[in-house]
């Protein structure tokens, strides 16, 4: 059990680290907070909620995996490196997919609650 609970911490040390050093995590933790207080604001119904949630959660999740690949990353290649540089770019790019599938998914949800 020890195990288990001190795993939680490691963990929550991360995520404390990661919005401690990284801005666009921040970010993404602040477009967070103003869409759950759209969703409460607008009523969304539970199926809506579900999909916010998962925009969230694989925003959140994404922008984790890119600041973890890039640490790992500059560790292993301080020096420039092109291959390097197109592992930052792509996991960068991952963000960016996530992102984009979020603000769809909240156009699509908020839009038209908002008109």
């Amino acid at each position: 059990m020890k195990k288990l609970i001190r795993s939680f911490g490691f963990a929550f040390k991360g995520l404390g680290h990661a919005a401690a050093t990284q801005l666009n995590f921040r970010i993404h933790l602040v477009a967070s907070v103003v869409a759950a207080g759209m969703g409460f604001a607008l009523h969304i119904s539970v199926s809506e909620w579900l999909w916010v949630i998962l925009c969230i959660a694989l925003v959140l999740v994404a922008e984790l995996f890119n600041t973890a690949i890039e640490l790992l990353t500059d560790l292993v290649s301080p020096e420039y490196n092109k291959i390097a540089g197109h592992v930052k770019d792509i996991s960068a790019g991952a963000v960016v997919v996530a992102a984009l599938f979020a603000l769809v998914t909240g156009v699509l949800i908020f839009l038209p609650k908002l008109l």
